[in-house]
């Protein structure tokens, strides 16, 4: 990268701990910075939780699937939109109207405090520890792009770039501040700005690769066979269908997206939010997922976790690449901060709860903050170790294995008056164990592999290993919850309190539509227009697509601006 694009990232990293910085005085409560004041308006929220699938990792996952396998990785970006839609017709209006501010308060209601308990502790080291990895992506990203003198301090001597855990851990520290100071606000704003600075630059990536390779046909011309087939290698359809899944209950009951549902303010705000997410899933990977695929035909042997940056780099001129990289920086950003700040909440209710019952707001508020550095310490040891096991393989693991022992009973407790608490602890240490089995001991040389009886199914599963993760994965804790179901004659006294707290909620629109956020994202488009276009002015060559993103980003602000002033007066 050239000097101008370290400035961009520079301003960029300083405008977005700003703006958070704004919304300090905001958060006059524990509501206010956990929940939003449940104001935050249904697109902010669809945007930022839409984001929140978003980081380095996005890029440097499914980037490296779409630059190795091709048009596979557009189908499993696709699998998230129709769980998303799912979700909005099924589940985030239930959400908002089970009268609480969060998972953990459902939970706490609905099943007890040990679940809780052990929710808070292991989901959210588990979630945070696997943030670091993201962190560690976008971290591997960047210093690939920054050769250093030989000997500088900041440099690894391995590769002469900058050095991967020093820029991981300085990475954590600007997180750690974004939601120290700003809350959820904080958070939705900063997810808002970063969507669109990622989506235009991408749109502008694609037609640009597309000149370069020749046009769409030659593209397909040059593409390996199979290249554009909807799945490939161990990708396939019922690998799909069990993301699908998977993903469906990552939605529902995952306490980040969870926290969305319950940010606004109606019922029908959540829905919206939803279907928000789940259109832009349908439509956006498509362009997502085509700067490697069409660079593989340009470069067919580059490092596939850097095919995404280096396709950019490829066609962008200088200062548009900086404001790639820092706004692959903003989409880590927002998924560290947006996780901090859900379980930072959850842990803040715990204290509130068993701790200190006569915590006034001030002091909730100030446990948040120091709980949220705490929990800041935990996503930077895992930006530091994930890479010793493999960044691509714990995510996938995580996802398939885990998540759907993890979730399915919190979303079964909205709907079933049976279930309790040990059928809650029977699901998920079932779950785990079948996960064990089939991960470990029954694959590879676990110690189930010498078993002569269970020949058949060891030889299946080496073949099949990504749709046997994801079958121990789900069948395992709905069947369990399924006999549960059945053989259960009496109504669970939890299901009684959490509809106690539904039927005492009562929606209340917004008294006056929030709109700061929506001008601070329009006003940082200015900002950043404002920049492009004066970097046209120094690079001559590359002028007419600078001032075009100006263009667009001002036309963009401007929109939003319109919408904002329309909002205020129909306030007055």
């Amino acid at each position: 990268m050239q000097t101008v694009d370290y400035f961009v990232i520079l301003l960029y990293i300083v405008g977005i701990v700003g703006a958070g910085m704004v919304f300090a005085g905001k958060m006059k409560n524990s509501k206010d910075m956990f929940a939003a004041g449940g104001q935050s308006p249904w697109w902010v929220s669809g945007l930022s939780a839409f984001m929140t699938m978003f980081s380095a990792g996005t890029f440097v996952v499914w980037g490296g699937i779409a630059y190795k396998y091709g048009a596979v990785a557009i189908a499993i970006n696709l699998c998230y939109g129709v769980s998303a839609l799912l979700v909005g017709w099924l589940l985030a209006g239930v959400w908002r109207k089970a009268g609480v501010d969060s998972a953990s308060e459902f939970l706490q209601l609905r099943y007890g405090s040990s679940i809780v308990q052990f929710y808070t502790w292991f989901k959210g080291s588990l979630t945070l520890f696997s943030t670091g990895g993201a962190v560690y992506a976008l971290s591997k990203i960047v210093c690939a792009l920054m050769p250093l003198p030989v000997g500088h301090i900041l440099a690894d001597s391995s590769t002469g770039h900058l050095s991967v855990p020093l820029t991981s851990i300085a990475l954590c520290v600007i997180v750690i501040v974004i939601t120290f100071v700003g809350g959820l606000w904080a958070v939705l704003m900063t997810d808002v700005l970063q969507f669109v600075i990622l989506t235009v630059s991408v749109v502008f990536v694609v037609p640009l690769i597309l000149i370069e390779v020749g046009g769409w046909g030659a593209f397909k011309a040059a593409a390996p066979e199979g290249f554009l087939a909807p799945v490939a290698a161990d990708f396939s359809w019922w690998f799909l269908v069990g993301w699908m899944i998977v993903n469906f209950f990552v939605f529902a009951a995952d306490w980040s997206f969870v926290q969305r549902w319950v940010c606004v303010p109606t019922a029908k705000d959540a829905k919206k939010a939803a279907y928000l997410i789940g259109a832009l899933y349908l439509v956006s990977p498509i362009f997502w997922m085509m700067p490697p695929l069409i660079f593989r035909v340009i470069n067919p042997d580059v490092d596939t976790e850097q095919a995404y940056i280096l396709a950019c780099k490829y066609v962008l001129p200088a200062g548009m690449v900086g404001l790639m990289v820092a706004a692959m920086a903003s989409a880590t950003a927002s998924m560290a901060t947006t996780r901090l700040n859900v379980f930072a909440g959850a842990f803040t209710e715990t204290y509130h709860r068993m701790i200190n019952k006569t915590a006034t707001e001030k002091q909730l508020v100030f446990f948040g903050r120091i709980i949220t550095i705490a929990l800041g310490l935990v996503v930077m040891l895992g930006a530091l170790l994930i890479p010793l096991y493999g960044y691509t393989k714990f995510i996938v693991d995580i996802n398939t294995l885990l998540y759907v022992p993890l979730f399915l009973p919190t979303v079964w407790g909205l709907f079933s008056k049976k279930i309790g608490i040990t059928a809650v602890w029977v699901t998920t240490v079932a779950g785990f164990v079948a996960a064990y089995l089939v991960k470990f001991a029954l694959a590879r040389e676990g110690f189930l592999t010498g078993v002569e009886f269970l020949q058949p199914i060891v030889g299946w599963i080496a073949e099949n290993s990504r749709v046997a993760d994801l079958l121990s994965g789900i069948v395992t804790p709905f069947v369990i919850l399924i006999v549960w179901e059945l053989l259960t004659k009496k109504e669970n006294p939890g299901w009684e309190t959490a509809q106690a707290a539904k039927k005492a909620f009562h929606e209340a629109p917004p008294a006056k539509t929030y709109t700061l956020p929506g001008k601070m994202v329009a006003i940082s488009l200015v900002v950043i227009a404002v920049l492009m276009a004066g970097l046209s002015i120094i690079d001559h060559e590359e002028a007419v697509i600078l001032i075009t993103l100006a263009v667009v980003l001002i036309g963009i602000a401007g929109t939003l601006f319109y919408f904002l002033r329309r909002a205020d007066k129909a306030a007055l």
